[in-house]
Order: C-alpha cells, then structure tokens, then sequence
C-alpha cells in the first residue's frame, strides 16, 4: 500500500489564523469614524496633538483623511498627491451610512439619494500663515 496524498492537511488551521492576523494588522478606521473626526472640534484635536514618541513622527504630521501618520512634512505633502488619499477623498464625499438609510432600503420609506458634499485636504500649517 501506499501512503495517501492526505497527510499533512492538519496543518492548514494555522495558514487561516496567519491570514486574520494580517486582516486585522493593517485596519484602519472606518468611513463612518473618519466622518466623526471631520468634525471642526475633533479635527482641532487630532491636528494637533501633543508629543508622542510612539507614533510616526511623534504624532505631529497626521492625515485626517486617511487616519494615518507620517514622518515629516515633506511625506505629508507627498502623500496628498497620492491616488491613495484622493480616492479616500472621493470615499468621504458622501454622507455616512445611518439606521433611517437602511430602513428606507428595507421598504420602510421612500428612496431618497445620498447626500454628497465637497470634502478638500486639510490644510497645512504652513501654508496657514503664510496666506
């Protein structure tokens, strides 16, 4: 007899809880959480943050769209240009998703579309005092 082509499949479990734990690694925030920190008191907040040593770039060059960090000025700027932030900017066009969206959807209301709106990249402190 010979042995079955089987064996080693027990092992597979493992691949699966690698590819989670890669999931999970790079999540990021969420359109609707981004929507909440768009707003004028929490944007304040998160531009500007104090000192810390444990984020990128001690946490002073944040991209409030994207909800990432960045090690100076210059890879802020950069990362504006990207395709990355402008279709995250598109993303963040429309309204947020809400409970009375999703009933409407269900049948209980009339369709009304989504409310879209212009969502520009935050400014930069420099160019703030200079103008």
């Amino acid at each position: 007899m010979t042995r079955s082509k089987r064996i080693g499949n027990h092992n597979s479990d493992k691949k699966k809880s690698v590819s989670k734990l890669w999931k999970t690694k790079r999540r990021t925030k969420d359109l609707d959480q981004i929507h909440e920190d768009m707003k004028p008191e929490n944007a304040d907040r998160l531009l500007h943050q104090e000192i810390d040593s444990d984020a990128t770039g001690s946490a002073q060059f944040y991209c409030l769209h994207c909800a990432r960090y960045f090690m100076d000025q210059r890879s802020l700027k950069e990362h504006f240009k990207t395709k990355v932030h402008k279709r995250r900017l598109k993303q963040l066009s429309e309204a947020p998703y809400t409970q009375e969206e999703a009933d409407r959807a269900a049948g209980m209301g009339s369709y009304l579309p989504a409310k879209k709106f212009k969502v520009e990249t935050q400014t930069m402190e420099e160019e703030m005092k200079i103008s």
